[in-house]
């Protein structure tokens, strides 16, 4: 049940109670139809009987019977009969064959074989003649199976009742959540592109200010006005501050290069202003990224794609690295797979493998290993950079590909250098902006793995996206 859709339990439950509804009703009827029934029957006997009178008249001492006595109103058969049973005129049904007794105004029940017969007699007293019997016949059974006729035709209609009924009540279902569809709609959209720019806009149900749904879209599109002005000025201070910090870096940079270069200066201040170079340059490369990174979520970043052995380029970038995984005693092994080509950004493909590896280094133990691999999947290819180092806690997996987002403790520092958490949201940025995806697999304390695929054909259509 809990799999339904809203639109179905509404159904499904507006189904329930009609059809509840409906068998009550026609519970009662079942309850109460042979009663009505009988009382019904016996009413229109008696009325006719009484009124059939006016229909005789004396002349001359000779009994004059008008034509509506003859007539067959509700199936109620009269006739006429002396007081001592004798029968005068009038009609009597073919199948009733027994004469009971005659009793004044007192209405009667005749069973007669598979047959039930009311029997209503009233003595009147004509003037010029005398005393008569008027006695109405009419068929209790054939009354009541005319009900059960309805019924079974009812019986039949139910069915087709419930269907309809379902019908109905799906579609009045389905036109009152259309837009409630239409909100989840624009959520989904906004959640796979990532573009708050998206906005529900119920234009069919302006001037309906009282209804909660048209009321819930539009404060859900005034939130998403809101936080996409905040998302933009976000993203324009990040841009503006790393813009502007990179003046006060340079010179810091240009300062302690000229400290360095005079070599009368002693060796506490030399390590101390070697430091701050260290520390500086760290500096200058986080506010490069963050620059590229704000101008990329403003959409103003295109890739530079061209068509080039990636295999190639893989060994080149794994052989510059291997000069800096040998301070740790860090081997880098290569699994790649010759002759790969794709269209890709050599700048950036570069700078993905140069964060991904340096990454491995940076927590990779010491004396440990380096694996990467590159093969091709079809129309993609897979790349895969391996460490047997400190690893990644899984709780913190689906984090790591945030800005700024350091596991742990024992992530933040290795061998005295800082890292900012940018260079896996570097990597994930880089590898969708090829048309790619990436992911990870990591066991604390076992190490990890880096996966990436992209695909080998060029597409115009590919920029770089915006994801936070």
């Amino acid at each position: 049940m809990n799999r339904l859709s809203l639109k179905m339990k509404l159904t499904l439950l507006y189904s329930f109670f009609m059809m509840c509804i409906t068998c009550v009703v026609m519970g009662v009827l079942l309850s109460i139809s042979n009663r009505e029934i009988r009382g019904l029957v016996g009413v229109n006997l008696q009325n006719r009987v009484v009124k059939s009178i006016e229909d005789i008249e004396v002349e001359d001492g000779e009994l004059d019977i008008d034509s509506d006595f003859y007539s067959l109103d509700h199936n109620i058969y009269l006739s006429l009969y002396t007081t001592d049973a004798f029968f005068l005129y009038g009609k009597i049904p073919y199948d009733f064959t027994s004469i009971p007794p005659f009793l004044d105004r007192k209405l009667q029940v005749i069973p007669q074989k598979e047959e039930k017969w009311y029997v209503y007699d009233v003595l009147c007293e004509l003037d010029g003649y005398g005393q008569v019997y008027v006695r109405g016949v009419t068929s209790l059974t054939d009354s009541e199976n005319n009900f059960h006729i309805t019924l079974r035709i009812a019986m039949i209609l139910f069915p087709l009742f419930a269907v309809f009924t379902a019908v109905i009540g799906y579609r009045f279902t389905s036109r009152t959540l259309l837009p409630v569809r239409k909100i989840l709609d624009t959520v989904q959209r906004i959640q796979r592109d990532a573009d708050l720019s998206c906005r529900i806009g119920l234009e069919e149900h302006k001037g309906k200010k009282g209804d909660e749904i048209y009321n819930l879209a539009e404060t859900f599109d005034q939130m998403l006005d809101q936080l996409e002005k905040a998302f933009q000025r976000e993203k324009q201070f990040t841009s503006d501050v790393s813009h502007e910090l990179r003046t006060p870096i340079s010179v810091i940079l240009a300062q302690c290069n000229d400290c360095l270069a005079n070599d009368t200066m002693p060796e506490e201040q030399r390590m101390k202003i070697t430091l701050i170079e260290r520390k500086a340059r760290e500096m200058s490369e986080m506010i490069s990224q963050l620059l590229l990174l704000s101008r990329a979520d403003q959409g103003r970043y295109q890739l530079n794609r061209e068509r080039m052995n990636v295999s190639e380029l893989t060994e080149i970038i794994a052989e510059e690295q291997q000069w800096l995984a040998e301070e740790k005693k860090i081997e880098i092994i290569k699994e790649i797979e010759p002759n790969l080509f794709a269209c890709v950004d050599e700048t950036f493909y570069i700078r993905m493998l140069v964060n991904l590896l340096s990454n491995a280094i940076a927590y990779g133990k010491l004396g440990g290993k380096i694996w990467i691999r590159l093969e091709a999947k079809g129309d993609r290819i897979q790349g895969c950079v391996q460490d047997d180092g400190i690893g990644i806690a899984e709780k913190e997996l689906e984090h790591i590909w945030k800005r700024f987002y350091r596991a742990d403790i024992s992530r933040t520092k290795t061998d005295g250098e800082n890292h900012s958490g940018l260079g896996l949201s570097m990597v994930k940025w880089i590898v969708e902006a090829h048309g790619g995806n990436v992911w990870v697999q990591s066991s604390l304390g076992e190490g990890s793995q880096f996966y990436f695929e992209i695909p080998t054909n060029f597409n115009d259509s590919l920029m770089f996206g915006d994801y936070s």
